[in-house]
């Protein structure tokens, strides 16, 4: 029985992507990591890094026997390929596609589910007018904007800021 070659999603080890990605290339399988370029602040600088767009995750062309998967699960910083009870589930073509497209393109990505914050996460304004300002996060508003709820004179306000302005403060601070 011949297998057909699939796309299926791999999970890897925090912060391992591109380890992944690279090893599973040198073993000539087809892989694909879909990154977005970000804008991050350092303490001196503010640089454009690419990040994986789907942190934790990367794309691998495979058979759907197991011993031609076990091959890339053989990698290091490879978890479990994602799937069900009965294995590994296929991504479609066209969603892999269509994710090489948006990726190639030049255009700003916004993904959908965002969980850097979540609502009541105490946060702190880091630069702006409102810089060192403390509140709770309310709810996202889109185009990286942000509402955040910040106790005045015993009563709140909501403020709409940039989520980049913005950053969690670590619960042993809070």
């Amino acid at each position: 029985m011949t297998h057909a070659f699939h796309w299926f999603a791999l999970l890897t080890r925090s912060n391992f992507e591109q380890v992944v990605y690279d090893q599973i290339a040198q073993k000539k399988l087809d892989a694909f990591l879909p990154k977005i370029k970000k804008l991050t602040r350092r303490k001196d600088r503010k640089t454009i890094i690419e990040v994986p767009l789907f942190p934790g995750y990367l794309f691998v062309k495979s058979r759907t026997d197991p011993a031609c998967q076990l091959v890339a699960l053989k990698t290091l910083g490879a978890v479990r390929f994602l799937g069900n009870h009965q294995g590994p589930i296929p991504v479609p073509e066209t969603q892999i596609h269509s994710l090489q497209l948006l990726t190639a393109s030049e255009c700003d990505v916004v993904t959908g589910a965002c969980s850097r914050l979540t609502q009541g996460d105490p946060v702190m304004v880091m630069e702006g007018p409102m810089a060192g300002a403390k509140g709770e996060f309310i709810q996202y508003r889109g185009k990286s904007r942000i509402i955040i709820k910040i106790p005045l004179l015993g009563q709140y306000a909501g403020v709409e800021i940039d989520e980049n302005k913005v950053e969690k403060i670590p619960e042993h601070l809070s």
